[in-house]
């Protein structure tokens, strides 16, 4: 059995990759959010799943929860002092595969007229920056997917990968689609390990999202 945990189980996108690595009988999930037991009682009878109340803010929480897994799924990584924490307990515990759900512009990759629309919704980017850079520098087999700007719609599922050095242009990409690639990461961990990749719909370069 494949273990996995997802930290931040309730999350928007987490909503759509549950079901799918549940499709997989050899994966084994642990879904970590606070008041899991409560908010995701539908998983609860169901035996590939365990529910972990916990707050990725307390060490001791995270350590119980990842110790013994194979891949941890970050729900965002805009936070550099949850980041460091993650990556402590991580390196504790002796698990290396991570997936951060990040976003774009760290690398103000973000280029032309969505760049710089992108660049007016999202102010400064220090922090966001400087939470990301902690992946960077860690010794954990991370991929950061630095993900344009989120919609549902359950018909648009394709994506693209922008590797890290090219431009950013395309402007959205459905939680689905995103879904669809974290899974298929945890199904072939050799995957975009040891980078951050930008991940679109293809065929979306315009100067702003289309629900804008």
């Amino acid at each position: 059995m494949k273990k996995v945990i997802l930290l931040g189980a309730t999350s928007n996108i987490s909503r759509y990759l549950i079901p799918l690595l549940l499709q997989s009988r050899d994966i084994e999930l642990r879904l970590f959010a606070r008041q899991a037991t409560r908010r995701l009682v539908a998983y609860a009878q169901n035996p590939q799943v365990t529910l972990i109340d916990g707050n990725w803010n307390n060490e001791h929480d995270l350590l119980s929860a990842i110790a013994g897994t194979d891949i941890v799924y970050l729900a965002t990584g805009h936070f550099a002092e949850a980041n460091q924490r993650i990556v402590r307990v991580m390196t504790q515990a002796h698990v290396h595969r991570i997936i951060i759900a990040g976003g774009l512009g760290i690398y103000d990759e973000v280029a032309g007229k969505f760049g710089a629309w992108n660049a007016r919704m999202m102010g400064d980017y220090t922090e966001i920056k400087r939470a990301a850079s902690v992946f960077d520098q860690s010794e954990l087999d991370y991929t950061f997917l630095r993900m344009a700007w989120l919609y549902n719609n359950d018909e648009h599922l394709d994506y693209k990968i922008i590797p890290k050095g090219e431009a950013f242009v395309d402007t959205q990409v459905t939680r689905q689609a995103v879904a669809r690639l974290i899974r298929e990461i945890i199904l072939k961990p050799t995957l975009y390990k040891k980078t951050s990749i930008g991940v679109a719909e293809p065929n979306t370069a315009w100067g702003k999202p289309s629900f804008y």
